[in-house]
């Protein structure tokens, strides 16, 4: 046995598919009012946090505590400093031209597209994705050697992705950088250190649910699933095509490792591509 509470385990997942639902439905609702999609980046850490508290009250009596303590506390600090920040970054601005793009290709009815393609598609991906925080929570098993393993492998991913964005926001807020490339810092062994440090946090919460191969079989969907949308889904792949027609950016793409940190290669080692 694993120790999993799997009858517990699965009225979780019930009542946490109505937690991420009730959210990004809420945000619908503000974002309809204000006109503005964007704000669903925002609520993006705000579900995960919701549903990892969530997780944290239902699973009392059911898993190891100090288990369930760490892989709660861990989400939702990983999800609270994502959405302040991304609140932070998003102050003043419009429409992101991701939404304006999806929607402009609505068959139909523009809300009810969102609703459908961007609303309800990020609450069944918060729920999937949020799959080892609620298995691990759900283990008798108290941290061992791979527990410990794990909220290292998180804490190194939380370190990279904040302080890549911190290097990022201090790099835009000089005016002498307008229309510069952002090369300095981590920005330089990986150009989205970012996404890099987000899926070492859910490779990190992965390893704190292997419980068991069966926990560890049946949550591998979510680092592979996070890790995915970062690279080929909607992170790296459409932030690089908006960027590919920048000045300088080819260059940058071409000595510049696109996803996992490398030393940057030399200037005269470099031959110019297209990011796309």
């Amino acid at each position: 046995m694993n120790g999993t509470d799997w009858g517990a385990l699965a009225a979780n997942l019930a009542v946490t598919a109505a937690t991420a639902g009730a959210v990004l439905l809420a945000t619908f609702a503000v974002a309809v009012r204000r006109g503005l999609h964007r704000i669903v980046d925002i609520a993006w850490g705000i579900a995960f946090g919701a549903v990892a508290a969530v997780t944290w009250v239902l699973s009392a009596g059911h898993g190891d505590d100090v288990r369930r303590l760490i892989v709660a506390a861990a989400t939702v600090l990983w999800g609270l400093r994502l959405s302040a920040h991304i609140a932070r970054r998003s102050r003043g601005h419009g429409e992101d031209p991701r939404y304006t793009a999806l929607l402009d290709k609505a068959p139909g009815n523009r809300t009810r597209y969102a609703l459908r393609t961007v609303y309800l598609g990020q609450a069944a991906l918060v729920w999937a994705i949020s799959l080892p925080v609620q298995a691990a929570s759900y283990s008798s098993r108290p941290p061992g050697p791979l527990a410990f393993l794990g909220m290292a492998v998180w804490a190194l991913g939380l370190a990279f992705e904040a302080v890549g964005d911190h290097q990022l926001a201090h790099f835009k807020e000089d005016p002498a950088h307008r229309g510069r490339i952002m090369d300095r810092g981590l920005w330089s062994w990986t150009r989205h250190p970012n996404y890099f440090g987000d899926s070492l946090v859910w490779w990190g919460l992965y390893l704190l649910a292997c419980t068991g191969w069966q926990p560890a079989l049946a949550v591998l969907v979510s680092p592979v699933l996070m890790t995915l949308l970062l690279t080929v889904g909607s992170g790296k792949r459409l932030l690089e095509k908006h960027m590919a027609d920048r000045p300088g950016y080819a260059e940058y793409a071409a000595r510049t490792s696109g996803f996992l940190p490398l030393p940057p290669k030399r200037a005269d080692r470099v031959t110019p591509r297209n990011p796309r």
